[in-house]
């Protein structure tokens, strides 16, 4: 009888049993439902954080693209075009060709020419692939600066010239030419000139203001060109025949 009673009271209960696997069910189905209540404020957070970055950088390209064509920066250049030549004859006998320098004297000239070159950027070209943001802070790529020759004037009364007694005076149409010539070597001394980080510095004093009234901080902002640009690539223009100009 008592190794009977012995043997018996080992075996399981049935009713407690039954009843941990009823605690342990509960719990399983509720361990999903926390983490999916969990997963769903972290999902209504990213939604609301990216929400609020997509309507900030809406609202800063819509701003920064009222400035239009900012003109940066300018530069006053004044440069002397020399031109010299000497009377020859020139022609070909028997397929030689020849070219012979006449005794008749020669002709110099130095034209002074007073130029303005206008760093500009167009910001009817940036978008919202232009903002970065990363942690509070935003930098703004600017769009690549250009530059336009907006007027150039020579000063006829500095003009010097030399023309020898049998030689005739320079024309009104060789001087158009040698100013034409004038533009062209200043237009391609651009790169030497420092405009692109004169254009940078008064673009970001302009825009600066523009993305504060949004809510970041001066140092948080930076203002930058693309990488990879040099003042090389800017693009250049001679726009003084145009009207306005």
């Amino acid at each position: 009888m008592h190794n009977y009673r012995a043997i018996h009271s080992e075996k399981a209960n049935p009713y407690k049993i039954h009843f941990d696997m009823r605690k342990l069910l509960t719990l399983a189905m509720l361990v999903p439902l926390l983490l999916s209540c969990k997963g769903e404020g972290d999902q209504a957070n990213n939604v609301e954080d990216v929400s609020a970055k997509i309507d900030t950088t809406q609202l800063l390209v819509a701003n920064i693209q009222k400035c239009s064509k900012l003109y940066a920066a300018e530069v006053k250049v004044h440069k002397i075009v020399t031109h010299a030549d000497q009377a020859s004859l020139k022609g070909s006998i028997l397929g030689q060709d020849f070219n012979i320098n006449l005794p008749v004297g020669e002709r110099k000239i130095a034209i002074p020419i007073d130029a303005t070159l206008k760093g500009y950027i167009d910001f009817g070209k940036f978008t919202a692939e232009d903002v970065f943001y990363d942690e509070g802070k935003v930098e703004i790529t600017l769009p690549d600066p250009e530059v336009a020759l907006t007027s150039s004037k020579i000063n006829h009364d500095e003009i010097s010239s030399y023309v020898a007694f049998f030689r005739s005076n320079f024309t009104d149409e060789e001087l158009a030419r040698y100013e034409q010539q004038g533009r062209a070597s200043i237009l391609k001394s651009v790169p030497e000139l420092g405009i692109e980080e004169r254009t940078r510095q008064s673009a970001a004093r302009t825009l600066v203001p523009i993305i504060t009234q949004l809510g970041f901080d001066e140092q948080d902002i930076t203002i930058t060109f693309r990488k990879g640009f040099t003042s090389k690539s800017m693009r250049v223009t001679d726009d003084t025949n145009k009207a306005g100009k």
